[in-house]
């Protein structure tokens, strides 16, 4: 198979969909402030992929003040890691009280206060299932299948929650301008929502290829520049067993004057490193972080882990291979005068 060959002085990782595949239980987290909202998630979750959830926060929620928006961000992304651990506590509910996964009740489960982050009841989609449709999934690692999006399970499962005999709105003039069958529209999406939040493992999981790299790596050669806050990026990789390096730069860096797609979370990295960028490997799956990466005048391998190949060949990237295991590092050298030689499968 052909390959390239190539030397560098460091790596700057980007986290989810690059190390942690997480974006199962991101896009539950962005599919909530959707349909909390009355958006239509799929286009809510392409739009906020790759991007720092302050930036995504003050664009769908402005009404957050600025002193407000540091804890905004911690609870959202807390809600991240709690979609990501529901299913797991769930099943320990389940097995603890001799339970099966086929007759578990849904609300039981919420009673039970292993609950799944909460969707306020007082809106719905605009457009209903019908404005839904499917968007490039993530690849399950275990299975190397894609994974169905939020949006297409949530579509699916609400196609089958709302009643047949379902009709459009109608407006009653004495009900201070609420549709008749708003109430039960809301309480038919939100209890498509938990059945689809039950049913999902959104497991945090280590992509193909990521343990052997990080092992090639020597310490202080490697970094994460991510577009996740401190609580979210510190979470994820702890839940797969990868240690956060002592250069980490997440979203709430203050250092930080802009997120991706500027190349400042990468250039911030490599001068932790004490490398230049130009001397630096980038992985990333975004388009946002591959143009960030090809700003910062680094190396760019984009892996095709969260998105199809078709929406990131445009974007800039010196080689896309489908994950890690296409990429081998060995070193040369010892000490300062070490170098990272790579090898990419085309």
């Amino acid at each position: 198979m052909p390959s390239t060959t190539f030397r560098a002085d460091a790596v700057l990782f980007d986290m989810d969909g690059t190390l942690t595949d997480s974006i199962a239980a991101v896009e539950a987290a962005w599919g909530a402030v959707a349909v909390d909202l009355g958006l239509d998630p799929e286009t809510v979750i392409a739009a906020t992929h790759g991007k720092r959830a302050i930036d995504n926060l003050a664009f769908y929620r402005p009404e957050i003040k600025a002193h407000a928006m540091d804890a905004a961000v911690e609870a959202f992304e807390q809600s991240i890691l709690d979609f990501a651990d529901s299913y797991q506590k769930r099943e320990m509910h389940r097995r603890s009280s001799g339970e099966s996964s086929a007759g578990f009740s849904t609300r039981a489960g919420l009673d039970s206060g292993e609950s799944t982050p909460v969707l306020s009841p007082t809106s719905a989609f605009s457009s209903r299932s019908g404005s839904l449709s499917t968007p490039s999934s993530p690849t399950d690692p275990s299975t190397g299948l894609r994974r169905p999006s939020f949006a297409t399970r949530l579509s699916d499962i609400l196609a089958s929650a709302l009643p047949e005999d379902y009709s459009a709105p109608v407006f009653d003039e004495s009900s201070n301008g609420k549709h008749m069958n708003d109430k039960q529209a809301d309480t038919d999406i939100e209890a498509a929502w938990e059945t689809e939040a039950d049913s999902v493992d959104r497991s945090i999981r280590i992509l193909p290829g990521v343990k052997d790299m990080i092992e090639c790596i020597p310490d202080g050669r490697y970094a994460v520049a991510t577009s996740g806050a401190k609580t979210y990026a510190y979470g994820a990789m702890t839940r797969v067993g990868i240690t956060p390096p002592p250069v980490t730069i997440t979203a709430d860096d203050k250092r930080l004057k802009a997120g991706k797609p500027a190349p400042d979370p990468f250039l911030l990295a490599a001068s932790c490193l004490g490398f230049d960028a130009k001397r630096c490997v980038v992985f990333e799956d975004s388009p946002s972080g591959i143009r960030a990466g090809v700003a910062s005048g680094a190396t760019v391998i984009a892996v095709c882990t969260s998105h199809e190949r078709s929406k990131i060949e445009g974007c800039g990237a010196h080689f896309v291979v489908d994950d890690m295991r296409k990429v081998r590092c060995r070193t040369e050298g010892k000490g300062p005068t070490t170098q990272l030689v790579f090898t990419v499968e085309h």
